[in-house]
C-alpha cells in the first residue's frame, strides 16, 4: 500500500506538472463534490487519478474532492486523494500546491458500515508539485521519507511564522477571530496566506513555518448567522477544509512530533474521513510544539469571544432600526 501512495501521488505530479501557470487551465468546469470550483487543470488530474487506479489496483476505492467516493465492489482499501491541494497556486505558477493523498480501510474496524476515521489514516503522502520533495508517513512509523524534519522551537506567539487561509472565508469575521495572532506576529513574526493545507502543514516539519490555523468550522458553530456569510462568500457552499485537505498531512506531522487539533483543542482523529460538505468541514490549529499550541487555542478563542460580541451588537442594530 505503500508504494501504491507513493506511486500515485508521483504520477498525479507528473501530469499536473506542465501545467502549473498555465491561463488555460483557468476554465471552470463544474463544482466538484463540496461545491468548490473545478478548473480544467484539475480536471485533468482527476483523469489521471482514474486511470492510474485502473491500471495498478483496480479492487481499491478512492475518495476525491471532485469525485466523491468511488468504490469498486469488495473494496477493502479507500484512498482519500486531493489531486491538486493549492489548484489556484498551481494555476499562478507559485510553489504553493501538493499532491495528497491517505489510505485507509474502507469499512472502519472501529465504527462499523460507518466508514473510517482521520485516524484509521494508515499512509499518508504530500508531493510538492514543483519540487517533486515527498512527504510519506506510516501510522506508528514516523516519516519514513521526506527532509530531515526540523521542528520549530518558537513557543510566543509575538515570534511566530505561521499561516492561515482566506479563500472561500468571510474575510471580517475570520480576521476578527485571528486578529491577535495577526496583530502580534506581524513585526516579530511573520503572517502567510499560501493556499494550500497541505503546503501550510509541511512547512512545520521544514522549520519554516511554526504553526497553521484555520478556525472556519468552529466560527460557523459557535457563532450565529456565520454559515450564511460562509456561504455567501463560496457561492452557496461551505468552503472550509475537507479530510482530504488534511488527512495525509495531519498524520505527516503528527508521526514527527508536531501538534495536531480541532480550533477547540479537541482530536482529528474521531472525525469521519470521507465526506466533503460542510458537516464533513474541519477547524484545525497544528503547531510545532505543545506551548505554540497552547497560545494559539486561547487566542482564538478569544477572538472567537469578540467576534460573537460584535455580531450580536450588530444584530441588536439591526433590530433597532
Amino acid at each position: 500500500m505503500r508504494e501504491l501512495v507513493l506511486g500515485l501521488s508521483l504520477a498525479l505530479r507528473e501530469r499536473v506538472l506542465p501545467l502549473l501557470g498555465s491561463h488555460a487551465e483557468r476554465a471552470h468546469g463544474a463544482k466538484g463534490e463540496g461545491g468548490d470550483i473545478t478548473f480544467s487543470i484539475d480536471a485533468a488530474a482527476e483523469e489521471t487519478l482514474e486511470a492510474h487506479l485502473a491500471e495498478h489496483a483496480p479492487d481499491v476505492a478512492f475518495y476525491s474532492e471532485d469525485r466523491g467516493l468511488v468504490a469498486p465492489s469488495g473494496a477493502s482499501t479507500v484512498l482519500v486523494v486531493d489531486p491538486i491541494d493549492g489548484t489556484r497556486p498551481a494555476l499562478a505558477g507559485l510553489e504553493s500546491c501538493c499532491v495528497s493523498v491517505a489510505a485507509a480501510p474502507l469499512a472502519s474496524p472501529s465504527k462499523g458500515s460507518e466508514g473510517p476515521t482521520m485516524g484509521e489514516v494508515t499512509i499518508g503522502c504530500v508531493v510538492e508539485i514543483p519540487s517533486g520533495v515527498v512527504f510519506l508517513a506510516e501510522r506508528s512509523h514516523g516519516l519514513v521519507e521526506g527532509p530531515p524534519v526540523r521542528l520549530s522551537p518558537t513557543e510566543s506567539l509575538d515570534h511566530m511564522f505561521w499561516t492561515y487561509g482566506f479563500r472561500g472565508r468571510p474575510a471580517r469575521a475570520t480576521t476578527e477571530v485571528l486578529a491577535e495572532l495577526i496583530d502580534g506576529s506581524s513585526v516579530g513574526g511573520a503572517t502567510f496566506e499560501l493556499g494550500s493545507a497541505a503546503f501550510d502543514m509541511t512547512r512545520l516539519l521544514t522549520g519554516q513555518l511554526d504553526a497553521y490555523v484555520e478556525p472556519g468550522p468552529r466560527i460557523i458553530a459557535e457563532v450565529p448567522g456565520m454559515r450564511e456569510q460562509f456561504e455567501i462568500v463560496g457561492g452557496g457552499a461551505v468552503l472550509n477544509n475537507s479530510p482530504y485537505d488534511l488527512a495525509a498531512a495531519a498524520l505527516c506531522l503528527e508521526e514527527a512530533g508536531a501538534i495536531v487539533t480541532d480550533c477547540g483543542g479537541e482530536p482529528l482523529s474521531g472525525r469521519p474521513l470521507l465526506g466533503s460538505g460542510a458537516d464533513f468541514q474541519m477547524s484545525i490549529v497544528a503547531a510545532a510544539n505543545p506551548r505554540l499550541h497552547s497560545a494559539i487555542l486561547e487566542a482564538v478563542d478569544d477572538g472567537i469571544g469578540r467576534l460573537t460580541a460584535a455580531e450580536g451588537v450588530s444584530e441588536a442594530a439591526v433590530r433597532g432600526r
